[in-house]
């Protein structure tokens, strides 16, 4: 990891361990809701260029309905650099989920899996950008829930562990 002093401004404002941790903590949340079990810590690597890219985050599904071996079908431009992505902000989200860890808006359970320990205080409404960042990030983890398995997920978007 860069030291944080050296990094470029919009570099550390977009790959703030906070902001990953939030993005996380709600796709937990989101997760959690459509399985009822918390959301194994490996998608978070998927949940991050998902919401963070912008093209990717206005691609995404409006609804969980949509499969997401379809959505990348329909989507191969994205689906191609996504692997890339990915591994770019692999350390970025090594650094929000240990962020999330130690702040206590994450936890890890038995068989690696993660829940949110955040909860918003109700009337809270975040800026804009954050509050699209979120509800991505809600709907990613609710849309994850629904595939088979981590392992699934990864293939499909082309992604090794």
């Amino acid at each position: 990891m860069t030291v944080w002093a050296d990094r470029h401004p919009i570099s550390a404002a977009m790959l703030n361990p906070a902001l990953i941790s939030g993005i996380l903590a709600t796709a937990a949340q989101g997760y959690d809701k459509e399985r009822d079990q918390g959301m194994p810590w490996a998608l978070g690597f998927i949940v991050a260029p998902m919401v963070l890219h912008g093209p990717t985050r206005q691609a995404l599904p409006h609804s969980t309905r949509t499969h997401l071996a379809a959505w990348a079908g329909q989507h191969p431009v994205i689906r191609a650099g996504f692997p890339a992505r990915a591994q770019a902000l692999a350390g970025a989200v090594k650094e929000g989920t240990r962020f999330g860890l130690a702040h206590d808006a994450l936890a890890l359970e038995s068989e690696g899996r993660m829940r949110s320990t955040i909860h918003r205080p109700r009337g809270f409404k975040p800026p804009a950008e954050l509050d699209q960042l979120l509800r991505k990030a809600s709907l990613a983890g609710r849309w994850l829930a629904k595939a088979e398995s981590p392992a699934t997920v990864f293939a499909v978007l082309g992604v090794a562990p």
